[in-house]
């Protein structure tokens, strides 16, 4: 058996060090040259794996030469599924992805995809693309399966082995053998779901939970912030009731929440329903950095002083904790709305790519914090700023808000 993973980033990287692991012959597929380079000398940009794992690797080739995949009899792919400007889906590196493993395929070979999607994008958009440069046919020639992923970036504790794995496959067979293969690597089990669409389905509406729930808080705290009541407390009294569901505010973005409610509006749009509830939270959550900034903007009039003539520092710009992924991040769009503002900011973050912030966002961070600022912003809770004495950095009178509501409550001058 030789498996050949699509896509070398935070979910096919994990994926190929745990098949080879299991001594299993891998191919580890990318299209970026700058990618396969790094990975043969032992170095992963993403900061999720030490050079020392990489390096103690087995049995696995990493290539971005599509010559090298044709050997394979499972492939696994992995590619992003974002949205384009409209929010619609952008299934480009998905189909692409298709047609080269489409152009390797042989017979009896098993697809298996576990890129987000809404449910039937597997079965209706990549299945035909699969035959077309495959030249054969769907479930008799060659076979599919749908197995998402549950990769949590930054996450030390819950890691590919300990996380439940949803398979499922075109046909019973299929799907058994799909459930049997991640068994190997999957240490908390697995859950065999009966069709692709269930899998599919299951997956995108995990983060279409959160959002929504994310999107009630984040509604939550702007009306006790005009209440002058701390939503922190307000969290920690409702909490004491056994069934109450503790989701905090926050700033929401990434490659998964901040983009999967609209894969399944879009298609729940093709039936002719337009789900409200979901494309509400996505406006809430969306428009929360103008909100901060917003509030910013007040404290800093309440204190007396000009926007215009202050500075601000955020801290942190990935769109989640203790990884490099700036993917979606909303602190970009709290960024833009100080700049209206005619507020001076600057953004320092230590596990952020400084060349990727650029490129995605024409923006440079900061090397190192060597003043002090008339406001300081938590925006990622980010290890190293957790032990930040960040009353150092503060001037007199300034301003420290904690949109993660994670710090000392006596630093802070208030919290979302």
């Amino acid at each position: 058996m030789v498996i050949c993973i699509i896509g070398l980033g935070y979910v096919g990287l994990p994926l190929s060090l745990a098949f080879s692991q299991k001594g299993l012959k891998v191919i580890g597929y990318d299209s970026s040259l700058k990618r396969i380079n790094e990975l043969k000398k032992s170095k992963d940009i993403n900061g999720e794996f030490s050079k020392e794992e990489l390096m103690s690797l087995e049995n696995i080739l990493f290539t971005n030469k599509t010559s090298d995949i044709d050997i394979a009899n499972i492939y696994i792919i992995t590619v992003p599924t974002p949205i384009n400007k409209a929010k619609n889906p952008n299934l480009k590196p998905l189909l692409k992805a298709s047609k080269t493993v489409g152009k390797s395929l042989s017979k009896n070979d098993i697809v298996i995809y576990e890129s987000t999607v809404y449910p039937g994008c597997t079965e209706e958009e990549c299945v035909p693309v699969l035959e077309f440069n495959s030249k054969m046919i769907f479930n008799k020639d060659f076979f599919c399966g749908y197995s998402p992923e549950r990769i949590n970036p930054g996450d030390k504790k819950r890691k590919l082995k300990d996380i439940v794995k949803v398979t499922s496959g075109s046909n019973s067979e299929t799907a058994i053998k799909i459930d049997k293969l991640y068994k190997k690597i999957i240490e908390a089990g697995t859950h065999l779901a009966p069709s692709i669409k269930v899998a599919e389905a299951s997956k995108i509406i995990e983060n279409v939970q959160r959002d929504v729930n994310i999107s009630l808080m984040n509604e939550l705290a702007i009306i006790f912030n005009k209440m002058e009541i701390d939503t922190t407390d307000v969290l920690k009294a409702s909490s004491t009731k056994w069934n109450f569901l503790n989701f905090k505010p926050g700033l929401v973005g990434g490659h998964c929440i901040g983009v999967d409610p609209y894969y399944l509006a879009y298609k729940a749009k093709q039936f002719g329903y337009t789900p409200n509830v979901i494309l509400s939270g996505r406006k809430v959550n969306n428009k929360m950095g103008k909100h901060i900034a917003e509030t910013i903007n007040n404290l800093i009039v309440n204190n007396n002083k000009k926007p215009q003539n202050c500075n601000a520092l955020i801290l942190g710009v990935t769109f989640k904790e203790n990884c490099s992924d700036i993917r979606n991040s909303r602190v970009f769009s709290l960024h833009k709305s100080l700049i209206k503002l005619k507020i001076k900011v600057d953004l320092f973050d230590p596990h952020a790519i400084n060349e990727e912030v650029v490129k995605s966002f024409k923006i440079k961070l900061i090397e190192k914090i060597n003043q002090k600022y008339d406001v300081i912003i938590l925006a990622v809770a980010h290890d190293e700023f957790l032990k930040m004495d960040l009353v150092n950095f503060k001037k007199s009178n300034g301003i420290i808000y904690d949109v993660k509501s994670i710090l000392d409550k006596k630093i802070i001058t208030e919290r979302l």
